[in-house]
């Protein structure tokens, strides 16, 4: 019986349709039953053993380093930026369905809950938002005022002329789109910050600058009318933007799952696929065939005033990773003439443990010391050597949710540098949960990669990802629970067998708007408002 003929006619259709082969269905549906594999962390990367603190000596060289690469149009960026803002108002959006909830009465009855507290400081700060200017607008031009509306205590009104399509409909909106800073003259939001961020670190002599950003279809109509808006405000004579777009592909959906790991079947009876997480923009990334690539997400923005810092460090990660680059090529030349000088095979294995948290394996490292088999070791030696490259910014931990840098054991006794959530760790195991929660460092989602090798020639990223290291969650759909599988994470799973380099940033260059309520912190305030 064919993979297929597993399947019913219906499910089969809705599989083709997603560009899905049958095969991987089947796949994932066995991955619901069987899970995935923890795991092992050695130790937390720290200051001096596994992050790397640039000293001030260094930082002109790698700073100079990588104006070479910019000059030259080896450099891009790409922004994750397919989600939509409704996460960023989940907590009004509730309250904005039960309009009980949205009387002065009932926040004084429960101003210590937690939802009324959010409610009350948006309410309290809607002047200071960026957004305000236009919500008076829509406000007028409906005959009300958004003053008087506090004042006689109409939330739901107000609420809803922020979230709904009556108004601003901000809920329905990109996050590209929101927006988040107010400059004395004009607002700006995440698309326009990462076009003025491009121009500092990313900008060729040529002056055409690269820049992509993943999409979802609905949005991008809305997402082209607002470039071409403001792509006047950037561009110079010897400044332009090449902006791409791409969509999260339907064929890296991943097959939902009932309880009994069956596929699950909404109410009219079709299989119900989901979105693969951000693991699925791997895809993407690799039909860039870029060379030097930034990775950073849409949200993590901050105002002109406090860009500078952000503009250094991306520079200083980026030449990093370009002197990282210029030793593995000319190991992997020196690999690729056959005969190898024992000094070199040692610099070599030294650069591995030193630099990139490499040990060898058993067999390797005895073939090296017994000088059994020399070809052995240079193939496992190239091999090791010849994959992508990534710099990882890391800030300090300061108790924000997500990954952090660890030192990962491997089965075949290898080690290597990952970045590890704690869902990807037993935390049942004491000792496991003991070194997990020791992490001194946060990953802020700040990346620079190197996706070409040493011939020129774009890597196979696919062949570089972990399928191990996936995720699945329990989720209510109509009413039922349904399993969720997220495909391994775009710098986590995703990226596992790249070459790695963490390095200490600095806290301030990470700035993320994951509540509305962010963005009355005072990175997101315009000067004038905090003096």
């Amino acid at each position: 019986m064919s993979m297929s003929e597993r399947f019913s006619e219906k499910l089969d259709q809705q599989i083709k349709e997603h560009g899905i082969s049958p095969a991987d269905v089947q796949s994932q549906l066995d991955r619901f039953r069987k899970g995935f594999s923890n795991l092992e962390i050695d130790r937390p990367a720290t200051i001096g053993d596994g992050i790397l603190d640039l000293s001030e000596d260094q930082k002109p060289h790698l700073t100079e380093r990588f104006h070479q690469a910019q000059k030259e149009g080896r450099v891009m960026k790409f922004v994750p930026a397919s989600g939509a803002a409704s996460r960023m108002f989940k907590v009004l959006q509730s309250m904005l369905n039960e309009p009980e909830k949205l009387t002065p009465q009932y926040f004084e009855a429960n101003k210590d809950h937690e939802d009324v507290r959010f409610a009350k400081t948006f309410l309290d700060n809607l002047e200071v938002f960026a957004f305000y200017e236009d919500l008076v607008e829509v406000l007028k031009k409906a005959g009300k005022d958004p003053a008087e509306l506090k004042k006689s205590g109409d939330y739901h009104t107000l609420l809803s002329f922020v979230l709904e399509n009556r108004g601003l409909g901000l809920a329905s909106l990109p996050k590209a789109l929101i927006p988040f800073h107010r400059y004395d003259d004009h607002r700006r939001a995440p698309l326009e910050e990462h076009l003025a961020e491009a121009i500092a670190y990313t900008r060729p002599e040529n002056g055409s600058i690269r820049i992509h950003f993943t999409i979802s279809p609905e949005h991008e109509k809305l997402f082209y009318q607002r470039l071409e808006s403001v792509r006047s405000k950037f561009e110079s004579d010897d400044t332009r933007f090449h902006v791409e777009t791409s969509f999260q592909k339907p064929e890296t959906d991943t097959i939902a799952a009932d309880p009994e790991n069956q596929p699950f079947l909404d109410d009219e009876g079709n299989a119900v696929f989901r979105p693969g997480g951000h693991g699925a923009l791997l895809v993407n990334l690799e039909e860039l065939q870029g060379d030097i690539v930034f990775i950073k997400n849409i949200d993590n923005v901050v105002p002109d005033r406090l860009k500078e810092t952000t503009h250094t460090y991306k520079k200083l990660i980026g030449g990093y990773l370009l002197t990282i680059q210029d030793k593995i090529f000319y190991y992997l030349k020196e690999l690729d003439r056959g005969e190898v000088p024992v000094h070199i095979l040692d610099e070599i294995i030294a650069f591995l443990r030193s630099e990139l948290f490499i040990d060898l394996p058993d067999e390797i490292a005895e073939a090296k010391k017994q000088r059994s088999d020399d070809k052995l070791v240079i193939r496992w030696l190239y091999n090791r050597l010849n994959r992508p490259i990534r710099v990882c910014g890391m800030v300090k931990n300061e108790g924000e949710p997500g990954g952090g840098p660890f030192i990962v054991n491997h089965d075949d006794g290898t080690t290597s540098l990952q970045i590890v959530e704690s869902a990807q760790v037993n935390m049942e195991d004491v000792q496991q949960r003991k070194i997990f929660e020791s992490s001194t460092h946060f990953n802020p989602v700040d990346l620079v990669c190197s996706l070409r090798d040493y011939k020129g020639h774009p890597f196979d990223l696919q062949y570089y990802r972990d399928p191990e290291t996936g995720f699945i969650s329990m989720k209510s759909y109509q009413g039922r629970d349904l399993k969720a599988l997220e495909l391994p994470g775009l710098w986590n799973g995703s990226m596992a067998f790249w070459n790695t380099v963490f390095v200490e940033v600095p806290g301030s260059t990470f700035c993320p708007v994951k509540t509305v309520n962010d963005l009355l912190r005072e990175e997101h305030r315009n000067e004038s408002e905090l003096y």
